[in-house]
């Protein structure tokens, strides 16, 4: 339920400057409102695809969840009630600033605590930034299960308000029939050790695989498309109709035409469609998830997803065209910034950042920045921040698996990111846009400051945008201004990548923090609920009356990952490893099975063989993990199944 409460001007008398300045100060408080959502989260069932009914996250007591809608100058409220029953929660407003209010960003361990069953928590923040932006769930892989959605900021002052009649919202995504709980305890352990990322089921146009997109002859259209998947990022395109580009990730774009888009897993764009002059047929909307990062392709799977624009109910609704591979979709590092603001000017500060799958210990696969793979503080990272005094400049403090780094206030910043992964990755970073001042092709290797690529290579108007897709194998550079106090993630958007630990943790003009945030009664109190410690360290030793750095630099009893592998142990390795102790058991058990058994229990024995193939299979294969329906999308080979073939659209 949301509520508005626009601000009413006092009266003046005169003419002079004084009252003017006063006039418009007063017009422009007039202008923006309280806009507050009361959001009860809880468990219902759902079965967008019609394939199976399963547990979903909705919002009072529905799903899809409800499009939040806000203007620039906002403040909006949220008040969250977490009814799950068996299950924390929290919300994250992806690619809204929080500027001043990094308290209101949302991942648990980061800036605030879990919201356990049973408890209330209030986001509260002003918006000052026009676009097309999303809300999900930030804990534990939680979002996939339903608590996703769209949040629009419509900017009565766009350059492009008076370039369209209607404005329409979209989004895309991949689904998943097993819950995520299930799905992730599969991934994350010695059963899965080539880290194979589970499948989807299905793509979804906004939750359904049925829409239909009334149109009216000669009018246009802008339409405000959103990734909110797992996983897939993907290909889309509207038969017959070109789209012009105004948007990505709520900056403005000049004006660029596209037949075909892609979009990853968070990222968003904002287009023009305009209808065409007669009603005489209906046209298809094609969504294709990109099977490049699927390391199979499960019998069955259909990853196309198909709606229409529709001109005439009445007339039938076409089978998309057949496309064949390569696809093209437009280029976003071709998009020019509306406001034109040039390449930021040379970094203070450069990051480094290797991209590495690797295995630990427990024989799981694990996503690495460099060596370290994220794992979550004691006390969360902001309420270390607020409690350290002086020590909070100091990143040893944050924890040796939070990879945290210090930022002063208004450096520039370069994070140069190497991807060591055959696979593509979508980055994104909170509280901020960045430049995209370079971006390698597919398999060139780690960036090379040093290989003739200067500065008069980079682009003089950089792309603008929080979440930018990495090349397999290639490298890119980002480039921002550190003009916004707060604890910030730069992470991974699959969502596989995140709870594998692809993530890193900006902590930006800490001093600045201290000075400026004060945390709610309410935000407190679920950390007491939860029993998460508020005061000191990572590890949460420190605190509000310790001035020694030695008790802000004592570790001991943070939460580590597992250990890592003796050397030359490979995932290769580990992989022959468990198939050759496969092999030697069932050798010993057929030396057993000749020795001691007549033929009817040797006949017994291979039976008995076989069902406990056909077990692994069941498990290798998801299915039993999570309380959904059957998954059909789940396997364990990394690089078992070539890529597919060229027909991409499937009945």
């Amino acid at each position: 339920m949301a509520h508005h409460h626009g601000r009413s001007t006092n009266g003046f008398t005169g003419l002079s400057f004084t009252y003017l300045i006063c006039l418009l100060w007063h017009g422009l408080l007039a202008s923006a409102a309280t806009v507050t959502y009361d959001f009860n989260v809880t468990w219902l069932t759902a079965n967008p695809d019609g394939m199976a009914d399963r547990p979903t996250i909705g919002i009072n007591g529905q799903w899809p969840i409800p499009t939040i809608r806000v203007a620039v100058g906002d403040r909006l409220i949220v008040n969250v009630l977490n009814s799950l029953g068996n299950e924390s929660t929290s919300l994250h407003f992806h690619g809204l600033f929080m500027r001043g209010a990094t308290h209101m960003d949302g991942p648990v361990s980061v800036t605030q605590c879990p919201i356990p069953p049973g408890e209330r928590f209030t986001y509260n923040f002003t918006i000052d930034q026009p676009g097309t932006y999303w809300y999900h769930s930030h804990i534990h892989g939680q979002y996939p299960d339903g608590i996703r959605g769209p949040l629009i900021v419509h900017d009565p002052e766009s350059p492009f308000k008076d370039m369209y009649d209607e404005e329409l919202v979209m989004t895309v995504s991949d689904w998943y029939h097993d819950q995520m709980h299930g799905l992730l305890t599969w991934f994350m352990s010695k059963a899965n050790p080539a880290g194979a990322e589970p499948v989807p089921n299905s793509a979804l146009l906004n939750d359904t695989q049925n829409l239909s997109v009334p149109l009216q002859p000669g009018k246009t259209y802008l339409f405000r498309m959103v990734n909110i998947g797992a996983f897939a990022g993907q290909y889309i395109w509207f038969e017959g109709h070109n789209m012009t580009i105004l948007e990505v990730d709520g900056v403005y774009t000049h004006p660029a035409e596209a037949s075909m888009i892609y979009l990853a897993t968070a990222q968003r764009c904002s287009f023009l469609i305009t209808a065409r002059n007669d009603s005489s047929n209906n046209f298809p909307i094609v969504a294709s998830m990109d099977t490049d990062l699927f390391d199979t392709l499960p019998d069955g799977l259909n990853w196309n997803v198909t709606g229409w624009l529709v001109y005439d109910d009445a007339k039938p609704l076409p089978e998309p065209a057949v496309l064949y591979e390569p696809f093209e979709p437009f280029d976003d590092m071709g998009l020019v910034p509306w406001d034109n603001q040039t390449i930021l000017g040379e970094p203070d500060q450069t990051i480094s950042l290797d991209v590495i799958m690797d295995n630990l210990s427990d024989g799981a696969n694990y996503a690495f920045f460099n060596n370290i793979t994220y794992v979550a503080p004691k006390v969360p990272t902001l309420y270390t921040v607020l409690t350290a005094g002086e020590h909070a400049t100091n990143p040893a403090i944050y924890g040796t698996y939070t990879h945290s780094f210090v930022l002063e206030r208004d450096q520039i910043v370069d994070i140069v990111v190497n991807n060591l992964d055959p696979g593509k990755h979508p980055f994104h970073l909170h509280g901020h846009h960045f430049q995209v001042i370079w971006r390698s092709p597919d398999d060139a290797g780690p960036f090379s400051a040093d290989a003739n690529l200067t500065d008069l290579r980079f682009p003089r108007i950089p792309m603008r945008r929080d979440t930018v897709v990495l090349h397999q194998n290639g490298n890119m550079v980002l480039r921002f201004k550190s003009d916004n106090p707060g604890v910030w993630l730069f992470h991974c958007h699959i969502e596989w990548h995140v709870q594998s630990g692809l993530m890193a943790t900006f902590i930006e003009a800490p001093l600045d923090m201290q000075r400026d945030i004060t945390l709610p009664a309410d935000h407190l109190a679920v950390c007491e609920k939860a029993g998460v410690p508020t005061v000191g360290n990572a590890a949460g030793h420190g605190g509000l009356s310790s001035s020694r750095s030695g008790d802000w630099l004592d570790l001991s009893g943070e939460r580590m990952p597992p250990g890592r592998l003796p050397e030359g142990i490979t995932t290769r390795g580990i992989v022959a490893l468990v198939f050759s102790c496969v092999s030697g058991i069932l050798g010993v058990a057929v030396v057993a099975w000749y020795g001691f058994a007549g033929a009817a229990v040797g006949e017994e024995a291979v039976s008995g063989r076989d069902g406990g193939q056909q077990q692994q299979q069941q498990v290798v294969e998801g299915k039993g993990g999570g309380s959904g329906g059957e998954s059909d999308g789940v396997m364990a080979d990394r690089g078992g199944l070539s890529s597919p073939g060229e027909k991409r659209l499937s009945s």
